[in-house]
């Protein structure tokens, strides 16, 4: 537990950063956005642009929930239940899609399943076709993505329940003469319907807040995220508020919902070990099995490998075959060896950087003022923390754009837009709750009577923080603070409305290589980014079961 006069001086700075960064700016769009006629204009009628993308948003986030979550939990209720073919294998991808940085997972399926896309060339040329069988575009094509995208966290929340069951209830209710099917919705789903809430609320908001898979594949269909966009791009900030002001009031009702949730969790005591899975014995059965399991591998890991084979493509070789014909390493020794191309690096480098570290030390200090202190209103202030998670990074970047296009306090009397400065600033909103939230959970755990012993022994509070607390919650919150930086990295939907071309990211300079059809710098930046999210998320397991252990 902090002093009282440790847990004010920590209490008074988080605040004024909630405030000034967070808050502030946000109130700064809302009022922007509901000021004149705009929402008359833009929500009046049905036919509104308006309308159309709050309907195309809404549309393609409910789809999303019901067919991820009904994919996600299918996947999670037959690693469970069932032994198959291939089933170890596809417990290690299944959660691929969620280690790839948004835009590299919308490139991957425009490559593959594009209108110029390997899959429906090579069927055209195989059928001889006058034209392409199919192409992703429009709403259905976001609607794929964003299933392939999202069903992770159905499948993540359903594992993390089933791991908490007992496996004798479905003895049990076999027992009594209840067939699978009874078992599965009369048992199983009363068990399973806190976690598929949960999921459902956390990826509808995140379909809400999509930006990328709308931008490449909507084409003339409005969406949300991409009129701010649209709208900022022409210089119409209060139409792009207004349109931020919708969304945000859509998100901050679902993380209201997601935050009550939260805490609410019913499972059951497992007992003994249980069964494992039932093996597939029938010799037709398995046959179905293997061939769902290697379509669903193929889902999910053709659209990685056509990235990685098409980063060894040279320029301009890639242009009306199936494949590309020649091939090449330079995509890849560019990136180290000419400065221009290592220029979206180094800045992505600096910048996620300076934000990691920035959210690590106020991660830390809040989690401390929420979790060990007894100061007034911690509620408020673990609810400031999350808020930026509900806040779209089309709508966060607006938010800051609107807040620092002139000098104020908060920016040291200066200018902040269309400088270097405040892409960072936006990383480090943006990230705020992963960082608050692992150090909160490294520290509830933590045991207050070591620091007493500590104090008791003559040490000061910051030789106890230094020498007893962080060695505790040192791995936790290192783990939070590695995937903010990898995050941070891949960030593109704030980073395409802040930079500046002197700090331009990997993920802006991958969106220009696309746009200058030279796919392989392309997808040579996108394997670096899949590299260094893969490498984080092994030393983040590795960090999270030091911490489990101590």
């Amino acid at each position: 537990m902090l002093t009282r006069r440790a847990a004010w001086l920590l209490a008074g700075p988080v605040v004024l950063v909630l405030l000034g960064y967070v808050v502030w700016p946000s109130v700064g769009t809302f009022v922007l956005g509901l000021a004149g006629e705009n929402l008359t204009r833009f929500f009046g009628s049905s036919r509104a642009a308006g309308v159309r993308a709050l309907w195309n948003s809404v549309g393609i986030s409910l789809g999303t929930v019901a067919l991820g979550g009904m994919l996600g939990m299918a996947l999670a209720w037959a690693f469970f239940r069932f032994d198959f073919p291939l089933r170890k294998t596809l417990q290690v991808v299944a959660a691929l899609p969620l280690a790839l940085p948004p835009l590299v997972g919308v490139l991957a399926f425009l490559f593959l399943y594009g209108e110029s896309g390997m899959l429906p060339r090579g069927l055209q040329a195989v059928f001889r076709l006058e034209a392409v069988p199919f192409s992703f575009e429009g709403r259905a094509a976001v609607l794929i993505v964003h299933v392939y995208a999202f069903y992770v966290y159905f499948y993540l929340f359903t594992s993390a329940a089933l791991a908490d069951l007992d496996r004798s209830l479905l003895d049990a209710s076999a027992d009594l003469g209840a067939s699978g099917m009874t078992t599965f919705r009369r048992v199983i789903l009363p068990l399973l319907r806190p976690a598929l809430v949960g999921a459902a609320l956390l990826v509808f908001m995140l379909s809400m807040a999509s930006f990328t898979a709308p931008l490449l594949f909507a084409g003339d269909e409005p969406f949300l995220t991409t009129q701010i966009y649209q709208y900022k791009v022409n210089g119409f900030l209060d139409r792009s508020a207004t349109v931020s002001v919708i969304l945000t009031a859509i998100c901050l009702l679902f993380l209201v919902g997601l935050e009550l949730r939260r805490d609410r969790r019913l499972g059951t005591t497992s007992k003994g070990t249980g069964r494992l899975g039932t093996p597939v014995r029938s010799g037709w059965a398995r046959a179905l099995a293997g061939g769902l399991a290697a379509l669903f591998l193929l889902f999910v890991l053709l659209p990685v490998a056509t990235v990685v084979l098409l980063s060894f493509v040279e320029e301009g070789s890639w242009t009306t075959q199936i494949l590309p014909d020649r091939y090449t390493l330079a995509n890849y020794t560019a990136l180290f060896a000419q400065p221009d191309v290592f220029a979206p690096i180094r800045n992505s480098l600096w910048m996620a950087g300076l934000s990691t570290a920035a959210n690590l030390v106020f991660g830390v200090a809040t989690a401390l003022v929420v979790a060990k202190s007894g100061v007034p209103g911690r509620g408020l202030i673990r609810g400031l923390a999350v808020l930026p998670f509900a806040i779209p990074g089309t709508v966060i970047a607006l938010n800051l754009i609107v807040a620092f296009d002139e000098p104020t306090a908060m920016a040291g009397g200066a200018v902040l837009v269309g400088t270097v400065w405040l892409l960072p600033l936006a990383y480090f909103v943006r990230h705020i709750p992963l960082v608050v939230r692992a150090a909160q959970a490294a520290l509830e755990g933590y045991d207050d009577r070591l620091s007493e012993a500590s104090a008791d022994l003559g040490a000061g509070s910051f030789t106890t923080f230094r020498r007893v607390v962080l060695p505790v919650i040192g791995p936790g919150v290192a783990a939070g603070a590695l995937l903010t930086f990898v995050t941070a990295l891949g960030e593109f939907v704030s980073s395409i409305m802040l930079y500046v071309y002197s700090n331009r990211p990997i993920s802006v300079e991958i969106f220009a290589q696309l746009r200058l059809y030279d796919f392989g710098a392309a997808a040579a930046y996108s394997v670096l980014l899949m590299a260094l999210v893969l490498i984080a998320v092994a030393a983040t397991r590795r960090l999270g079961a030091r911490a489990t252990l101590s």
